[in-house]
């Protein structure tokens, strides 16, 4: 009987309450306001998007606009730096064109005492602070590509070690592009050879301008005319003396100054082992009064040696001038370079040629 009992009270309060039909209105006003909070709440959702994507907006519009403020300001801060460093360029070159003047001949032939290192193309640096640093190279020193003859210029490809055919066609090529005419030596090379390439031109029939023209000739590499390798599996056994370290349009003279050449153009004139020329540049910088048979008993000759007959001593009067400013604290560097030539009166000297270079992170 108490198990019956508690079964029933038990279905009694497990069952749900009948809803009366004035319930339905009372209950459809909470419902509403859940639909209505629910809407409320989306709404809410798509406001805070909006806001997101305002704020993604005005950031990329932000960063753009500092980092072309930052553009600008580098830009503007790299270009003090080159403006700095031309002109600091042009102070070394100033310098060094001193230091030229006070060596060069005087109006009435006379010849200073002039220390040969000064023109032996190394840099100088100018005083501590001053920003620059120059270099000067006697163009006397070099072979003068516009007078040399035939045979000597056969005889300094031979000295290079560059073999036949190439060396005929290197000097017939030379000889055609400087001779007035337009008729071939037998390997040469005339305007109809260069109005046939890829890309026409035609020869000079005239005297080079400059030494880089040298690279219109026939058979004139890059490689021949820098001192490159032109061996890639083994570039140190390819590497040659590069023409434009030996030739020069500027030089007065058709004989090289002893007292600047550099090793590479002895060796090129004269066949003298390379090791023996450059014993005879350190050497000769020892010495304090330099005189042609001084220079030339150091190369293990005398006046009457033929191979020694294309050398001369004097004082150099054209040289070129290169100078580098660098503004401290900067990586960049400008440098202006200038062919000089001394000259006589009151001018004193006459710039040549005027070349400013590309900015420069480094030099050499």
């Amino acid at each position: 009987m108490r198990l019956e009992l508690k079964i029933f009270l038990r279905s009694i309060l497990r069952r749900e309450p009948r809803t009366q039909p004035g319930a339905l209105a009372q209950d459809s006003a909470p419902r509403a306001g859940r639909r209505g909070s629910t809407a409320l709440a989306n709404q809410r959702g798509v406001a805070l998007l909006v806001v997101l994507w305002i704020f993604i907006f005005l950031f990329v519009v932000a960063f753009d606009f500092s980092a072309a403020v930052r553009d600008e300001a580098s830009a503007a801060h790299r270009y003090g730096d080159e403006t700095q460093g031309y002109y600091l360029a042009l102070a070394g070159f100033e310098r060094a064109l001193f230091d030229f003047l006070q060596q060069a001949p005087s109006g009435r032939g006379q010849q200073s005492q002039a220390p040969a290192d000064l023109f032996a193309g190394t840099w100088t640096d100018g005083p501590a602070g001053s920003g620059y640093r120059f270099r000067l190279i006697d163009e006397g020193g070099k072979i003068n590509i516009n007078r040399i003859d035939e045979n000597r210029l056969r005889s300094i490809f031979t000295n290079l070690g560059i073999e036949e055919p190439r060396r005929t066609i290197l000097v017939d090529s030379i000889m055609d592009w400087r001779d007035p005419d337009d008729l071939h030596r037998i390997n040469g090379a005339e305007s109809d050879y260069y109005q046939s390439l890829p890309v026409p031109y035609s020869a000079k029939n005239g005297p080079f301008d400059t030494v880089e023209d040298l690279l219109w000739v026939r058979g004139v590499t890059t490689a021949l005319f820098y001192g490159v390798s032109e061996d890639a599996t083994a570039p140190e056994q390819g590497a040659i003396v590069g023409l434009k370290q030996l030739f020069t349009v500027d030089s007065p003279n058709d004989r090289v100054n002893l007292r600047t050449a550099s090793a590479e153009v002895i060796h090129a004139l004269t066949g003298i082992d390379m090791k023996k020329c450059q014993q005879f540049v350190e050497e000769r910088k020892k010495l304090s009064d330099k005189s042609l048979p001084d220079l030339l008993a150091l190369l293990g000759g005398g006046t009457g040696d033929p191979r020694l007959q294309n050398f001369v001593f004097t004082n150099p009067s054209v040289v070129s001038v290169e100078a580098e400013g660098q503004p401290a604290e900067s990586h960049v560097r400008r440098r202006v370079r200038g062919v000089v030539r001394a000259a006589g009166g009151q001018a004193r000297f006459e710039i040549v040629r005027w070349i400013d270079r590309d900015n420069q992170a480094s030099g050499n």
